[in-house]
């Protein structure tokens, strides 16, 4: 129970020391990450879009 506490108390003095960003920061990296993600995915289904249209038009005739 000992080994418990020290660990919690021990994580407590290391989470001060964390440089934690800013809410502006957070909200920045978020919208980076969303708009990437956005982009992967249309990219992508253009992609799936093309290729099942070649699919029907050149294969599947």
């Amino acid at each position: 129970m000992n080994k418990i506490l020290e660990f919690l108390k021990d994580a407590k003095v290391e989470l001060t020391k964390v440089n934690w960003p800013t809410r502006k920061k957070t909200i920045n990296y978020t919208i980076i990450v969303v708009g990437i993600s956005l982009s992967v995915a249309i990219f992508l289904g253009g992609l799936d879009y093309f290729f099942g249209f070649l699919l029907k038009t050149f294969i599947l005739k």
